[in-house]
């Protein structure tokens, strides 16, 4: 089911709808003008009949908070020392660059002068 059918019933849920309909949903989705499919709106209805969407949001962090998370943090630890040791050649660069466009500027003035 695509994001855009859930989407638009919570929309209809925070405007104050606790069980929107199909036409709710519908109505959203229009307004945006975003193409749909009425079967999975019904089929989103239906599945969603009876229940809360706060309930279904607690009840999924729970599921994805059982999954762990993670894994993506181990690698930022060694980026500390790099900078501290290019910081020395930082200068040198810049007095590099700083030739090099008095140069550029000594061949404009040879050029046209």
């Amino acid at each position: 089911m695509a994001m855009k059918y859930l989407g638009a019933y919570m929309m209809a849920v925070l405007g104050g709808k606790e069980s929107p309909t199909a036409a709710d949903i519908k109505t959203i989705l229009e307004a945006g003008g975003i193409s749909y499919e009425e079967e999975m709106i019904n089929t989103l209805c239906e599945k969603m009949e009876g229940k809360q969407v706060s309930e279904m949001i607690a009840t999924g962090m729970t599921k994805f908070a059982a999954c762990g998370g993670g894994g993506g943090g181990g690698g930022g630890g060694g980026g500390g020392a790099a900078p501290a040791a290019a910081g020395g050649d930082a200068g040198a660069k810049e007095e590099k660059k700083v030739v090099e466009e008095e140069e550029e500027e000594e061949m404009e003035f040879d050029l046209f002068g």
